[in-house]
């Protein structure tokens, strides 16, 4: 049976993860207030929360760092006692708010109470107001819903680059890929910046499993630095733990597409146009390779897509009422005009946070064995578990970790001509140093007790013959 309490710490530990990534895009201290407080609307209107609830959240990981956004256990938490006609009261302040959009919660609060549907004191703001908000009837829906009706082209995207970036998987052609070239299907993975349509990195690759999507986000960051957040659909590939994990060590957060919602993914959508086009001229181009297939898509987006005005944009800063040149504006100059700094991880976070790492047995020959190979460790492993990490788009380097041992790289099993007739032993085997012998110093402290017992005995043996 499961433990109570362990599913009740689970899901704290969950939630506060959760948490976490919400608001890991609001933590640089150097960040400037305003632009703060742009981000935490943003994060909020995206994920259905208001930004008094992300700021409380930021105020109790400052105050408490993780252990603050671990939640109460339910069992604790007192409920609120509503009028049984709750649902009616709801049902009629959206009416009240659907007939006049800037009617606030307090005056709705008081219309319901003058019309005698609720005793005056009952309804509490907050209450009333995250209803209507969970409703889609809050203050910010409903301007967003007048401004996509003041917009002529309903073109969104991000202010500014690096604020959020789409990625998706895409059929490419069939090559024969391989030592005897047997035909395989190819897969184009990319990552597109959603404000400038720049694309962060897309190549073609010979499958479509995790590691692909895994490798893909990280040369994006190694490229060109940290994004606020990723769009990503449900694919298994996208929905693997290891990414998951990689991006909330970097403070990356991960948004995912509902089922079935093509549009909300327009950006990589609209691109994979663009690719279907440069498809058609690969096939008159007889490829014969993956690594000449993506040499010719790396010079097409280039020398064509980057650089050729994009219509997206142009209607973006239409619908905003900028004026925009007659060239247009291309995404390679959208981002390189953007004013947003970079932000540059250190290489060796990045690579770290993306290493896969698993647990393996030394056996007797100092070998672990990894994906059907031998590779070689330290005698003075034999018998121990070792932690192993490794990049999986290139497993043959694997890194061994143990407690009180320098990590070091295993090498393939080599046998040579000569072996080691005196190999170093084990750590369970070597002499360690000791200033005395404890066992001398055990059997000397018992040999002291018993001289003392019989010294008393004998004492004892004298004073009945004096007596008599």
């Amino acid at each position: 049976m499961t433990d109570p309490k362990a599913a009740i710490r689970q899901w704290q530990d969950q939630t506060a993860l959760d948490r976490y990534k919400l608001i890991a895009p609001l933590m640089d201290p150097a960040m400037d207030p305003a632009l703060r407080r742009q981000k935490r609307i943003e994060i909020a209107l995206s994920n259905n929360l208001s930004p008094r609830t992300l700021y409380r959240y930021e105020k109790s990981f400052n105050e408490l760092a993780f252990e603050g956004l671990r939640p109460q256990d339910r069992t604790k938490r007192r409920s609120q006692k509503l009028p049984e006609n709750f649902d009616e009261l709801v049902a009629e302040a959206m009416q009240l708010k659907r007939e006049v959009p800037e009617r606030s919660v307090n005056t709705i609060i008081t219309i319901l109470e003058l019309e005698g549907r609720v005793s005056p004191g009952v309804l509490k703001r907050s209450t009333m107001e995250r209803h209507l908000y969970k409703k889609g009837f809050g203050k910010r829906h409903l301007q967003m819903y007048v401004d996509a009706r003041n917009s002529s082209s309903k073109r969104f995207c991000k202010p500014n680059r690096m604020m959020l970036v789409q990625a998706d998987i895409k059929y490419g052609p069939v090559l024969p890929i391989g030592k005897n070239g047997c035909k395989k299907q190819t897969y184009l993975s990319s990552i597109i910046d959603d404000h400038s349509r720049f694309l962060l990195w897309s190549r073609f690759y010979d499958n479509q499993e995790a590691p692909v999507v895994e490798h893909t986000f990280k040369q994006a960051i190694l490229n060109y630095g940290k994004f606020d957040a990723a769009y990503i659909d449900n694919g298994k590939q996208y929905v693997s733990r290891q990414l998951g994990d990689a991006m909330a060590r970097l403070g990356i957060d991960l948004k995912r597409a509902r089922p079935r919602s093509g549009k909300s993914k327009g950006k990589i959508e609209k691109f994979h146009q663009v690719v279907d086009a440069f498809l058609a001229e690969a096939r008159l181009q007889k490829i014969r390779s993956l690594e000449e297939l993506n040499d010719y898509w790396e010079a097409y987006l280039n020398e064509y897509y980057h650089v050729r005005p994009h219509e997206g944009i142009h209607e973006y800063y239409e619908s905003l009422g900028a004026a925009v040149p007659e060239t247009g504006i291309s995404p390679k100059v959208e981002w390189n005009r953007d004013s947003r700094p970079l932000t540059f991880i250190d290489t060796a976070v990045v690579t770290e946070a993306f290493r896969y790492h698993e647990k393996r047995l030394v056996d007797r020959g100092a070998c672990i064995s990894f994906r059907g190979s031998r590779y070689e460790t330290r005698p003075e492993l034999i018998g121990c578990e070792v932690e192993i990490s490794y990049d999986p788009m290139a497993p043959e380097t694997i890194m061994v970790y143990f407690e009180g041992i320098t990590p070091f790289e295993a090498k393939p099993v080599n046998i040579g001509s000569f072996c080691d007739k005196n190999p170093t032993l084990p750590i369970s085997m070597q002499q360690a140093e000791a200033s005395s012998s404890r066992m001398l110093d055990a059997v000397s402290k018992k040999h002291a007790a018993t001289l003392e017992k019989q010294a008393d005995a004998l004492s004892f043996a004298s004073y009945g013959k004096e007596d008599r």
